[in-house]
């Protein structure tokens, strides 16, 4: 499932309110400040820190 354009343009890092790269083969966003990745679940992002993995040196 694809998020649109328009969802990807308002959404920020809850965590420090930055940019979000959406990966779309992982289905999930990125923040490469926090070096976070939110998943996307039936199509809606879960922007909770708690549920937020942390970014391995070789992603991002």
């Amino acid at each position: 499932m694809t998020l649109s354009q328009e969802l990807l343009d308002i959404l920020v890092c809850p965590q420090c309110k930055g940019v979000l790269l959406y990966q779309q083969s992982r289905n999930r966003l990125l923040c490469e400040s926090c070096r976070l990745a939110f998943p996307v679940r039936d199509g809606i992002p879960v922007l909770l820190i708690d549920e937020a993995e942390p970014l391995t040196d070789t992603e991002g």
